[in-house]
């Protein structure tokens, strides 16, 4: 069946195994997608979103550099809302929610579509390898494949346990098998494994439910896209609602913490801290009385409703008894309990930049086989491992991002450095320059990138190009058109800021935080510069960002280019810190174990405090 040898294997078809197996493919590689279960490529295991906090950023990230995950959301998504609007734009975050059925169906046919990529349903049971470095994999029918790269893409999988109450039984997901035998091969090669968990919420029916008794949560008026492309813009949207726990639920999951896994010792490893279960936020804030359920369908046409903020592991006598306490879940049919899952993951520290592992040659890992969690996280991820195995196979150079360049080059710089003890899951707040990572200048920091690795078409570089062009020529218009005072100032008094006495410059007005250039469409010389111009929304945006923070912009810029000077600075692979009498014993021992590329890295690294970074400047002459 299988008698060539492909370029790339990738084994799991979730999230990061869907984007590795794009890439590599789109890049020219001929690729074998290897899932348990074809009718779950793509599955959104969790909740029916996208996006998020510093997540949509992601997803934009993914989609200039030429990925498929923002295309699949905009042709799939039920609702839009841009999130943190309140705030600055180095804050805003789009989400979606998702249509969870057409959502894995979009990447199937997507997938289907694209050339170079083959399929097959077994479970990889062992890796081949030899003299460090991998040669293909075995699967559970004893089928032996040869590859000359292998991205392992597990998920929750390898050696998973599912827990309801003080019941556990093995799965990588509700109704489905878990993966044995690549932890094993990997722990014989010399890799360190640990365990993790993560949990889930019931699904409920939505036509049990009242939501008279819940607050509506509308979608964007004008609803965004993800994708730099031309999908279609949602015309249409289904609301979420709200709703709240109360003491009567928080006494009623009381009753079942003794036979809870997360208090009897059954789970020892480490959950999510961003995503608690509601045993232990009732257990954690014991001062609040109430806590937010965000009650989301499933999709168009399905009743199927998912319980956000109701994540839990605790009996299933107790899950429901618990939520018809809840306002409008009164009479509520449970489609499914919500459950606890541990799993096997390998501390990404073992990792180079380009996800390659240390130990094997051409062995990658991505997505939650590293400890992070999210469907974003774990998409970026594949992205970039199908990308590097790609490039690796093909004898041409890595590609990686800096922290300075995405939230992708973030992520990744702080698994392999910091390595995590706990799901990783992407903020805003982990990004030093988020002023430069915008979700909206996502396309102009990377689709040049993109594009030149060959994965961004040309259509898209023109796009980027055009918008570039664009928003020069509305700054520049703004910068040389003067308006009279009579006809700005009673906007200006509406706004709540000083009136003007003579003729100003419109990017004066406009640097004015109480304006938006919004406000000031309706003015002649604006309204028609905007209509000769053929000028939209988008590249409006554009122009206020960079007109209102281009001074924090440039800052920022600056202490980037400040750090990226270190990045230029390499360590020797070779390089025996030991040897260095001034180093503190903890940089020793993390030194020698994470390998640090270049001093900036080294200077990341926990435990490596400023003066071994010193140390290591002047014994490099620098």
């Amino acid at each position: 069946m299988f008698n060539k040898e492909y370029d790339v294997i990738v084994v799991g078809a979730g999230h990061a195994g869907c984007e590795a197996a794009a890439a590599a493919a789109n890049l020219g590689s001929s690729v074998l997608l290897i899932t348990m279960n074809l009718q779950t490529i793509a599955q959104m295991s969790c909740n029916p979103a996208m996006g998020g906090i510093a997540k949509g950023q992601i997803v934009r990230e993914i989609d200039a550099l030429g990925g498929y995950s923002g295309i699949v959301t905009d042709k799939t998504m039920i609702q839009f809302r841009m999130l943190n609007r309140s705030k600055g734009p180095a804050m805003w975050s789009p989400r979606a929610q998702s249509d969870r059925m057409r959502f894995a169906e979009e990447w199937r046919l997507m997938l289907e579509a694209t050339p170079n990529v083959d399929f097959f349903q077994d479970m990889v049971t062992s890796l081949v390898v030899e003299d460090n470095q991998i040669k293909g994999v075995k699967t559970g029918m004893g089928i032996e494949v040869k590859a000359k790269s292998v991205v392992l893409t597990n998920g929750t999988f390898l050696n998973g346990l599912i827990h309801i109450g003080d019941k556990n039984f093995g799965g990588g997901r509700a109704g489905e098998r878990a993966s044995t035998g690549i932890t094993e091969d990997l722990v014989k090669l010399g890799f360190e494994t640990g365990r993790m968990k993560t949990g889930t919420p019931p699904r409920v029916d939505g036509r049990s439910l009242d939501y008279s008794k819940m607050e509506e949560q509308l979608g964007d008026e004008n609803p965004q896209k993800f994708s730099y492309t031309d999908t279609a813009n949602l015309t249409k949207q289904r609301s979420c609602f709200i709703t709240y726990t109360n003491q009567a639920v928080h006494d009623k999951l009381k009753e079942g913490f003794d036979r809870s896994p997360m208090f009897n010792g059954q789970i020892e490893s480490s959950g999510p801290r961003y995503c608690p279960s509601v045993e232990e936020k009732i257990n954690r804030f014991a001062d609040k009385d109430r806590h937010q359920i965000f009650v989301e369908p499933e999709g168009w046409d399905t009743v199927e409703v998912y319980v956000n903020g109701f994540s839990t592991s605790l009996p299933e006598d107790i899950q429901y008894e618990a939520l018809k306490l809840v306002p409008g879940f009164e009479n509520v049919k449970f489609f499914r309990p919500g459950y606890a899952i541990e799993y096997d993951y390998f501390p990404p520290t073992q990792l180079k930049h380009t996800l390659e592992t240390k130990l094997v040659q051409n062995l990658y890992f991505s997505g939650q086989i590293n400890g992070t969690t999210g469907y974003e996280e774990a998409a970026c991820q594949g992205l970039m491992a199908g990308i590097n195995a790609h490039l690796k196979v093909h004898g041409k150079p890595e590609f990686t991002l800096s922290r300075s360049e995405a939230y992708i080059g973030v992520l990744i710089d702080d698994l392999i450095t910091k390595g995590t003890e706990e799901p990783y899951r992407m903020f805003t707040s982990r990004a030093e320059y988020r002023i430069l990572l915008r979700q909206d200048n996502a396309d102009i920091r990377l689709t040049p990138k993109g594009f030149e690795l060959g994965l961004a078409s040309q259509e898209r570089m023109d796009r980027v190009q055009e918008k570039i062009n664009n928003t020069k020529e509305v700054i520049n218009f703004l910068q040389t058109e003067s308006i009279e005072p009579n006809l700005v100032n009673p906007l200006l008094e509406e706004s709540n800021t000083s009136a003007i006495k003579q003729k100003t410059k419109l990017i004066n007005i406009i640097s004015r935080p109480q304006i938006q250039i919004g406000d000031m469409k309706e003015l002649t010389s604006v309204k028609e510069f905007i209509a000769d111009h053929q000028v939209d929304e988008e590249v409006l945006e554009q122009a206020e960002i960079q007109i209102k923070y281009q001074g924090y912009i440039d800052k920022e810029r600056e202490n980037a280019d400040k750090l990226n000077r270190l990045e230029n600075i390499r360590i020797p692979d070779d390089f025996d810190y030991r040897k260095l009498a001034s180093l503190s014993h903890e940089a020793k021992e993390k030194l020698s174990s994470i390998r640090p590329k270049t001093i900036s890295q080294a200077s990341r690294v926990s435990g490596v405090n400023p003066s071994d970074i010193s140390v290591l400047l002047v014994y490099m002459g620098r």
